[in-house]
């Protein structure tokens, strides 16, 4: 059988990514060269330069259940004697989320190299080797996170999860050409991603109904709902009963929370709270990425041996790129999905790579290096930009609102 490369999702912002969120986030999360089958759904998931008239729209620090709604500047950055290396950074971290897209795109064309060299091959056994629930699991973490992103009308991470969103899907053609995916659920995932991506277009530019995105929120949601707990379940089979009781009681839970918003039987902060559960959940998924991945590990030592080094780096590299501007705009729960994977999972399971022996210890130090004076700058930066005296102030703002 051919050996078979899997790539994690990215937790963009998340997701991927790899979500963050994913888009982390967003296969396992490594580029392992070994043959055994993946076991554990858990092991498989998952700008523009604004003038200071549109930042005085967006930029308000807002209470974390809020992070979806529309930002205002604050008076205190109201100061004009700052307004150039304001808008300049504004920018700048807005490229910094854009090129995040780089190392996550990285990650995910091994896997669709090897999967068509598979194909061409007529090795479609190998393909069984990436679960399709995984990737489908990655692929609504992925499409919430589109939708969080383009309601904030956050161009450069919408491109990322739009790449996140085809990727995975470019995987799961694969998997269905190879017979490794019943061909009904199939067809209903290639609805979904199309309805996707079409809905996230329109609404991007004002073209949409908006009884219409509010079905495809209240789908993503109900989904998200749906798909966290049974993810965070499977972690633990078989030391726990394999069973899809979790995901089926938060599936029902889900649908009354969302009717229940729909017709009025919630007060205002139920309302608002349901409406930030998809943004949520899909950051929630690519951040138990490292969960499962550490467990792994912890159950399974001599699978470390299986990480790629590579593939961790661009991983904490792609979600670090994001935390500045998660930070700058006062995105509480992209700031957590960001910094979660690129501590956890990128960075932790480079600290697991280290403790075995695995890699070298002046790969480990260059990267511990890299990854805290990094966000030691974004909060250096946006403390200047801001004009605070403390970074500690950003960090409060950026947890606790205005």
């Amino acid at each position: 059988m051919a050996k078979s490369i899997v790539v994690p999702l990215a937790s963009k912002a998340p997701t991927n990514d790899r979500f963050l969120y994913p888009n982390y986030p967003y296969a396992s999360q490594s580029l392992s060269f070994e043959n055994k089958p993946i076991k554990n759904l858990n092991n498989v998931l998952f700008v523009s330069h604004y003038t200071l008239a549109s930042l005085h729209r967006r930029l308000t620090p807002v209470p974390a259940l809020d992070s979806d709604a529309s930002h205002h500047l604050h008076q205190g950055s109201a100061d004009f004697r700052n307004s150039k290396s304001f808008e300049q950074w504004n920018s700048l971290t807005a490229k910094f989320s854009g090129a995040s897209s780089i190392p996550f795109t990285l990650l995910q064309l091994p896997q669709i190299i090897l999967n068509a060299q598979n194909l061409l091959a007529g090795n479609k056994t190998a393909l069984l080797a990436v679960p399709w629930l995984g990737m489908f699991t990655g692929l609504l973490g992925n499409l919430s996170l589109l939708s969080y992103f383009a309601k904030k009308k956050e161009k450069e991470v919408i491109v990322v999860q739009t790449l996140g969103v085809v990727s995975i899907y470019a995987v799961i053609v694969q998997l269905a050409m190879a017979e490794a995916m019943p061909l009904p659920i199939f067809v209903f995932t290639s609805v979904v991603v199309a309805s996707g991506l079409v809905i996230n277009f329109l609404n991007y530019f004002n073209w949409l109904n908006a009884g219409i995105w509010q079905f495809w929120e209240d789908f993503i949601t109900v989904g998200g709902i749906s798909v966290l707990p049974q993810v965070m379940w499977s972690t633990f089979v078989p030391y726990i009963p394999n069973s899809i009781l979790p995901g089926t009681i938060a599936c029902v839970v889900g649908v009354a929370a969302v009717v229940m918003a729909r017709i009025g039987r919630l007060p205002e902060e139920g309302v608002k709270f349901v409406g930030a559960i998809s943004g949520w959940t899909a950051t929630l998924l690519f951040m138990w990425m490292p969960v499962s991945q550490m467990w792994t590990n912890f159950l399974n030592p001599d699978n470390i041996k299986g990480l790629s080094a590579v593939s961790m780096l661009l991983a904490m590299i792609g979600n670090g790129l994001m935390i500045p501007r998660a930070l700058f705009i006062r995105d509480f729960m992209w700031f957590t999905g960001s910094t979660w994977a690129a501590l956890f999972y990128g960075y932790g399971n480079i600290v697991c790579l280290y403790s075995f022996k695995v890699i070298s210890r002046e790969f480990f130090l260059a990267s511990t290096a890299g990854l805290f004076l990094w966000i030691g700058m974004a909060f250096w930066r946006d403390t200047v930009v801001y004009g605070y005296n403390s970074p500690l102030r950003s960090l409060r703002e950026l947890v606790f609102g205005n």
